[in-house]
């Protein structure tokens, strides 16, 4: 088996949400959101949203499953975060070695109200 790598460009922005200027990374592609997904055999959706990545969050593989397999889990460090912006998406990065990255969304809740993919 092969491998590939992909590089995305991230482009450093400050953007003003809610009357705060906020720093996030854009990624240099759309990605398309699916809408309260179960699990990550949900997460595709619609549209083509740009992708503020607002923060990163590291996992362990295990964490990442557990989290991939039960997205409308309420979880504290999503509390409060993401939202809708000029055509994109606030999101919360979600990386684990060996499983694709996830683009969360909570959009002011505390679960993977939008969720989007890469790999």
């Amino acid at each position: 088996m092969t491998s590939m790598t992909i590089t995305i460009e991230r482009t450093p922005r400050t953007l003003q949400f809610e009357g705060t200027a906020i720093e996030v990374e854009e990624l240099s592609v759309r990605l398309p959101f699916a809408r309260k997904p179960a699990d990550l055999s949900e997460v595709g959706g619609e549209g083509n949203y740009k992708v503020f990545v607002t923060e990163t969050r590291e996992m362990t593989p295990a964490e990442f499953d557990g989290f991939a397999s039960q997205l409308l889990k309420s979880r504290d460090w999503l509390s409060g975060k993401g939202g809708y912006l000029a055509d994109g998406r606030l999101c919360v990065e979600v990386r684990a070695t060996g499983r694709p990255i996830l683009y969360v969304d909570p959009s002011g809740g505390d679960y993977g109200r939008y969720v989007a993919r890469l790999g």
